[in-house]
């Protein structure tokens, strides 16, 4: 049986002095929820968890600029945390929408915003939206701090772009005037489960012509991946049918589609199209 050590450092000179001895084996700890399921079913067998509680005030807490123009939120933050906060829920409603069918109360108790970015699971719900709301992220290694856009995080199923020794701090969500959002979750279960799709839009409208938009999709593909094609057919344009059929089938062709215990690549094909066109015809009108 393999020992396993759980360090709680004090600061971040200690955490990566930690992380460095044992970097094959060693995880940073934030709510652990994901890291415990896979240590259950001994997928993973780390020799040493490191929490993150301490390290940094940098890692906790959500603040608004003083123009509510943006958000700033710290890695250890927990998802019952955005849920329940007033300004989150003014400034952006599409967090606390997608929270009703993400897990359970449990989970969100105790997960955190950084940890669940940092798992890469393409099935999550927070990461595409995240990702329609335009969010950076800051990361803190060894060598210094470095920001740049959530989406650029994902590399593919469960792997990012992080550094060796580098770890989630705070991620920085701007607040856009005139945007209308929403989180598609669409599950052939219950509606807590894994998402065949996950489908995250932002759209700002200029009367019936779509000014602007976002659209993100993940648990079909290996990592929330923007639509560039549907969207660049709706860019500009006045919305109707015929226009929001055209980006359906174009979502549909533009990226590969896994097949997996959710359903075939050609159903999950299917579903975007039907979703896509039915999210935007209400979120436009």
């Amino acid at each position: 049986m393999t020992d396993l050590n759980i360090h709680e450092p004090d600061n971040l000179t200690e955490a990566f002095a930690l992380l460095s001895q044992a970097s094959d084996t060693a995880r940073p700890l934030g709510g652990g929820t994901a890291l415990m399921l896979m240590m259950k079913a001994q997928l993973y067998k780390p020799s040493a968890l490191i929490s993150l509680a301490k390290v940094d005030p940098r890692f906790h807490g959500v603040e608004m600029s003083a123009d509510a123009s943006s958000f700033s939120i710290g890695a250890m933050t927990t998802f019952a945390e955005l849920e329940h906060h007033m300004d989150i829920g003014l400034h952006l409603p599409v967090i606390a929408q997608t929270m009703v069918t993400l897990a359970n109360p449990r989970v969100r108790n105790v997960a955190t915003v950084g940890g669940n970015l940092a798992h890469a699971d393409p099935h999550l719900d927070l990461p595409p939206v995240w990702s329609s709301l335009d969010a950076d992220i800051s990361v803190v290694g060894p060598q210094g701090v470095r920001r740049f856009p959530v989406i650029d995080l994902f590399a593919g199923y469960y792997e990012t772009t992080l550094r060796t020794g580098e770890l989630i701090m705070r991620l920085h969500v701007p607040v856009l005037p005139g945007w209308r959002r929403r989180y598609v979750k669409v599950t052939t279960r219950s509606a807590h489960d894994w998402p065949a799709i996950g489908l995250a839009i932002g759209v700002r409208m200029e009367e019936a012509r779509c000014a602007d938009l976002r659209l993100i999709l993940s648990a079909a593909t290996d990592r929330p991946t923007r639509l560039l094609q549907a969207e660049s057919i709706l860019r500009g344009r006045t919305i109707d049918d015929d226009l929001l059929a055209a980006a359906g089938k174009a979502a549909a062709e533009e990226v590969h589609i896994e097949t997996d215990s959710r359903g075939s690549s050609d159903y999950k094909s299917h579903l975007l199209s039907v979703h896509l066109k039915r999210a935007l015809h209400d979120l436009c009108e």
